[in-house]
Formats: C-alpha cells, sequence, structure tokens
C-alpha cells in the first residue's frame, strides 16, 4: 500500500532522495502547503482582521484536533506556542518550589531543548537537577516511577519516548497521579508519541499532568505549532507571560494583569499562526482519506519489520537495535547504536538517502509517504556501507 500520492511536491521537488528521517524533519503533504498558502490569503485579504479568524476559528479547530489525538477530551486547556522550548520555560518559572531552587527530576535522555536549558540554569544555581538513567531499558519506567514518588522534587518531566532509543515509558496514569497543584508538576514530553502512539495522554493523566509536543514530526504539519496540554489549576498566573494571555479581554484597567482561565493562560506575544493552518490542513486531509494513528502505525510497522528481515546481509546486523519490535507501542523509527553510526549516516546522506544520527544511534524514521519499493531501495544502499 502506497501514500505517496499525498506527498507529490515534497517527492518531485527531489525524485532521487530516499528521505527516512519521517521522526526528525517530516515531508509535508501537499496539502500542508494549501494550508501554508491559505494562511497568506488571509493575511491579505483580512489584514488586522486576521487575528479574529485565528483565534476564533482556526485557533479552536487546532485543539480539537490535538484534543482527540491525544484523548485528552479537553481542548481548551490546548495552548500553542512555536516552540516546546517556549513552554518549558514558562513551566519552570511558573512551577511551585519549596525551596529556592527549583528541584527538577528528569532523565538523561530528553530532548535537547530540556537537556540544553536545565544544564545552563543548573549552572547558574536556578535550579537542581537530578537525572535518573536510561538505561537498563527494560527497568526505566519502574525506576523512574519509583524515584518520581520520593517526594523530593519540584517538577517532574520525562519522554514518553525517549528520542534517542525509541523506547517508551509506559507509566504516564501513574505519575500523572502523583501532580498536585502546590507541587510537584509533572510534565511529559510527547514530542515522539504524538500521532506516532494512539490517544497517548488519556484523560486520566490530563487532570494533572502538562503534556509537550507539536506538528513538525508526525504530525506533519511543519515548525511553528507546537502545544502544551496544561491540566486546568495548575499555574493560573504563569510569570513568564505575554498579551496574548489575556487576548479575549483587553479592556483590562491599565497596569492590571489578566490571564485566560483556560490553557492560554500560558501563552506568550503575536505568533505566526501559519503553522495552525498547515496542522489543520493535514488533519483534514488525514481524516478525509481516514488516515488514523492506528492505521498510520500498522502501515510503519509493517515497513519496519520487512527492514529488520533484510538488515542481516548488511553491516547493521553488528549494531544494536535499542528498541525491537515485540508488538507492543513502539516509535516511529529505528535506532541502531555502533560505533559506526556516525560514519554510516554520512555514507548514507552521500547516496542522497537521509536518515539522521545521535551520538553513536543511527535513527531511521518511517511514515506514510515509504513503501516496500523505498524499503527496499534503503535495505540495497544499508548492504554497500563500509
Amino acid at each position: 500500500m502506497s501514500f505517496k500520492a499525498l506527498f507529490s511536491r515534497s517527492l518531485s521537488a527531489d525524485p532521487a532522495r530516499l528521505h527516512f528521517a519521517a521522526h526528525s524533519h517530516h515531508l509535508w503533504p501537499d496539502t500542508a502547503f494549501e494550508g501554508h498558502a491559505q494562511a497568506a490569503d488571509d493575511a491579505a485579504r483580512l489584514a488586522d482582521a486576521k487575528w479574529d479568524d485565528v483565534m476564533d476559528e482556526v485557533w479552536p479547530e487546532a485543539q480539537a484536533h490535538v484534543a482527540r489525538e491525544l484523548g485528552s477530551g479537553d481542548a481548551s486547556a490546548i495552548a500553542f506556542s512555536p516552540n516546546t522550548h517556549d513552554f518549558i520555560v514558562r513551566l519552570v518559572t511558573a512551577a511551585p518550589r519549596r525551596s529556592g531552587r527549583l528541584r527538577v527530576l528528569t532523565t538523561d535522555a530528553e530532548f535537547h531543548s530540556a537537556r540544553r536549558q536545565l544544564a545552563r540554569w543548573e549552572e547558574e544555581g536556578w535550579v537542581e537537577v537530578e537525572r535518573m538513567a536510561a538505561e537498563p531499558f527494560d527497568s526505566f519506567s519502574e525506576r523512574f516511577l519509583e524515584r518520581a514518588s520520593s517526594g523530593d522534587h519540584d517538577l517532574i518531566l520525562v519522554s514518553q519516548v525517549l528520542f534517542g532509543s525509541g523506547r517508551v515509558f509506559d507509566r504516564i496514569d501513574e505519575l500523572a497521579g502523583l501532580a498536585k497543584p502546590e507541587g510537584p508538576w509533572v510534565a511529559i514530553d510527547g514530542y515522539h508519541a504524538f500521532m506516532a502512539l494512539p490517544e497517548p495522554f488519556g484523560a486520566k493523566a490530563a487532570r494533572a499532568a502538562f503534556y509537550l509536543a507539536g506538528g513538525y514530526k508526525y504530525a506533519m504539519a511543519g515548525e511553528g505549532c507546537a502545544f502544551m496540554h496544561a491540566p486546568p489549576g495548575f499555574g493560573p498566573r504563569p510569570p513568564v507571560t505575554g498579551w496574548f494571555a489575556e487576548y479575549e479581554d483587553l479592556k483590562l484597567a491599565p497596569g492590571s494583569v489578566g490571564y485566560a482561565a483556560d490553557g492560554r493562560r500560558f501563552l506568550g506575544a503575536t505568533f505566526d499562526p501559519s503553522g495552525l493552518y498547515r496542522f489543520n490542513a493535514v488533519q483534514r486531509m488525514l481524516q478525509a482519506n481516514a488516515l488514523t494513528t492506528v492505521k498510520i502505525s500498522e502501515h510503519v510497522a509493517r515497513l519496519q519489520r520487512e527492514l529488520v528481515d533484510r538488515i542481516a546481509a548488511t553491516p547493521l546486523a553488528k549494531a544494536s537495535l535499542l528498541n525491537p519490535l515485540d508488538g507492543g507501542a513502539h516509535a516511529r523509527f529505528l535506532a541502531f547504536r555502533s560505533p559506526d553510526a556516525q560514519r554510516w549516516q554520512q555514507e548514507l546522506k552521500a547516496r542522497n538517502c537521509i536518515t539522521d544520527v545521535r551520538a553513536d544511534v543511527l535513527r531511521i524514521g518511517f511514515g506514510i509517504y515509504h513503501d516496500e519499493a523505498a524499503v527496499e531501495r534503503l535495505a540495497e544502499m544499508l548492504s554497500t556501507l563500509s
């Protein structure tokens, strides 16, 4: 089965390219370009008045799509921002703390924005960070939940799917059950889970935990469309704030600082709404083609199994597959650990085959623009690696 026709513009832009980095920079489907054009058309047609359409129509449609995909059941708790780093800043500055420095529990396998920012704040003495080792992976979820239950932390931050290994933290509901408005707060990075795992953040977890993800990867909407689910009652007045957090009431008395009662309380200032247009357009396309996250995941899983079956005759046979296919919830990429990973990625790139590498891990990501023929081409290229 092939869905390449939905990506004709991206694929035809470089017909010889073999793009297996859907987990990193997902190719845009044709409808994403159409959504982007609609954003420009609305700006030209409506000028200043475009913001009424954005906040009254585009925004709530996007909120509804996110809440449906999450399984959270609360569209009003969704706020959008250009990137998840923006929300990390708002979370850390808003989270209650019992001492001068915020005590953070996280892992040694977090996404780059969180890793870098927490390390820098740690240098300044603003936060205390405890990093749980992700390995050994088989005991990671249990070990992390046990430490999170200690009561020693103000903010608990963990990735649902670890970006380096593709391993899944599978105790979301239990972790969320530890959260309280007065602390600790629980935040889930779901960037590699959103639209890769079906309903990754249900109503039980949504009542008490934050969830961050965006449109850049499996939502196929490009950059500039990150979101956060902010549970009711947590952080009613974030100290890092922009005027969009009170957008619904711009007639407040001078000098007052108002906030929306829902997830919009975590908003910043003026933003580029084109990502929301693209996101909505892609969501409509997926619904029109009955392409649910479950169906896409099944398609990806078939291709992943086919590749794994083919690598015995390639140099990847000597690599360690960090996230083996066991029939359970799985990342949209395969993570191969090898001291040769960096060289393999460069050799593939020289052949116009796009993968990516994180330290000693080669990541090969799949999407619905791949088919059996693409996997066969990839396997042939892998067999030529030195």
